[in-house]
């Protein structure tokens, strides 16, 4: 996302204040957000933490996601506070757990023991992956990394086959985890068959968090073969907020005509989340068809 170099604290701040200037249309400050999680110093968690009381949900829980990634065990105490925060939307409270996992220090183990019996089933399940995740990580003494640049919630499978790990991704009977590592598996794979079975968890309607997973994993995989699938859950004014957004990131990140034109359809959408997703998402469908190095400048 950003050409790995050197940053002094002047300049780690000045991407610090911009992220945290409401001022700044929100893609700038989602650009600001990215060059900080890959410079992953303390400093850089001080100015993404200090941002977690902005009023934007979608901003909040995208600070939270970058915490995690950083793997920067000075973020623990940030995180266990917004996790902790029942003030704090469920999309945010749940990237603070998930963030929690990837960490995966072990003293993060009792917090999300509790929070594993939260009422709010978005934050309840992430809390149940994060802590098989930490548990996981002990015991096998490897992480979830992705080819994806990215620390999964959950170790992928081993199995290989695609009708045997789609059977595993829709089984609402399995443990989310074992659901998490068949999607991983499927992504990996990624064949326009391993890919048109992963869509199809976008309709598994047992757990709103699945589905968002789904739909950010299908971004990641950038394949054209998933858009119906992310439209149609995008389109659904009666989705979770969660789902919703990611389906029009995925869309951002597929960055084609068709995905552009569902974009700028669902820019002025009632709920400020998928409004705010589909704006960055428009943002990064840009970057896609430009022909800049990277996409975090500000």
């Amino acid at each position: 996302m950003v050409a790995s170099q050197k940053f002094d604290e002047a300049e780690i701040n000045k991407f610090g204040e911009a992220l945290n200037d409401n001022k700044r249309p929100l893609k700038a400050r989602f650009r600001a957000l990215f060059i900080l999680r890959n410079i992953g110093c303390d400093r850089s968690v001080e100015w993404i933490g200090k941002c977690l009381n902005d009023d934007s949900a979608l901003l909040k829980h995208e600070l939270a996601y970058c915490l995690g990634q950083m793997q920067n065990k000075s973020a623990i105490p940030t995180l266990v506070t917004v996790l902790e925060d029942e003030k704090q939307e469920p999309m945010v409270r749940h990237e603070a757990g998930e963030a929690l996992g990837a960490i995966a220090d072990p003293s993060v183990k009792d917090i999300l023991r509790k929070y594993a019996q939260d009422p709010c089933p978005e934050v309840s399940e992430t809390c149940q992956i994060a802590l098989g995740r930490v548990e996981w990580v002990e015991k096998s003494g490897k992480d979830t990394n992705s080819p994806y640049d990215s620390v999964d919630p959950t170790p992928s499978a081993s199995i290989l086959d695609v009708k045997e790990l789609a059977a595993n991704l829709t089984n609402a009977a399995l443990p989310l985890f074992d659901r998490y590592r068949a999607m991983f598996s499927l992504r990996n794979i990624n064949t326009d068959e391993s890919i048109k079975a992963l869509a199809q968890g976008l309709y598994c309607e047992d757990s709103a968090l699945f589905r968002h997973e789904v739909a950010y994993v299908l971004g990641q995989v950038q394949s054209p073969v998933a858009i119906q699938e992310l439209k149609d859950r995008l389109l659904l004014p009666t989705e979770n907020c969660m789902v919703r957004h990611e389906c029009a990131e995925a869309l951002g990140a597929i960055a084609n005509e068709e995905c552009t034109a569902i974009l700028k359809e669902y820019v002025n959408d009632e709920e400020r989340v998928v409004r705010e997703s589909c704006e960055v998402a428009l943002d990064m469908a840009e970057y896609e068809n430009s022909t800049d190095l990277q996409y975090a400048h500000v």
